[in-house]
């Protein structure tokens, strides 16, 4: 994708060198990352954005950043690889992540659903899962709201046995037909 794609109130779009600082910003939130092992440093939101650019030449898709019309950079949403084990390696994963000043207004749902018609209709995939951490009610709403349905829970390969988010669940949604 080299165009945006416009979804009601929230355009998704490659990255640009202006969005390295709001991510950044929203990676080293506490609370935006909660559900997430740690917050990130702004090289490690950078390597983000060069994973997201790698994946989007390698397959066509990837996490773009997102904007609405009143911000130019609100987070970040779309579409990805699962690259660990956990009986779906190999999938593609639908996935966002907005800044905190942006909750609750809908614009998670917005973005994933044209990510979701992005992937069902531009790329053709067959079914787009998506999973978080057990405690990440707000996030399963969204999954919900989408359509997807919960599958299964697991323990998430890259965490230690002991950590408190190893626990996830996995969502599903087939193509329409």
């Amino acid at each position: 994708m080299t165009a945006a794609i416009r979804a009601g109130r929230v355009t998704f779009r490659p990255w640009r060198a202006s969005d390295l600082e709001p991510f950044a910003a929203m990676s080293a939130d506490a609370e935006v990352m909660r559900h997430f092992p740690s917050t990130l440093t702004r090289a490690e939101a950078a390597a983000f954005i060069a994973r997201a650019e790698q994946h989007l030449t390698a397959h066509g898709f990837c996490f773009w950043a997102a904007e609405a019309p009143d911000s130019p950079f609100i987070g970040a949403v779309g579409l990805a690889r699962v690259t660990f084990d956990a009986g779906f390696l190999g999938a593609v994963e639908i996935g966002w992540r907005l800044a905190r000043r942006f909750w609750g207004q809908g614009l998670a749902t917005d973005a994933a659903r044209a990510a979701l018609d992005h992937g069902f209709g531009v790329l053709g995939l067959a079914e787009i899962v998506a999973f978080t951490a057990l405690s990440n009610t707000p996030s399963m709403r969204v999954m919900e709201r989408l359509g997807m349905t919960r599958a299964d829970t697991f323990d998430h390969p890259r965490l230690p046995p002991d950590h408190p988010l190893r626990r996830h669940v996995l969502y599903r949604l087939e193509a329409p037909r």
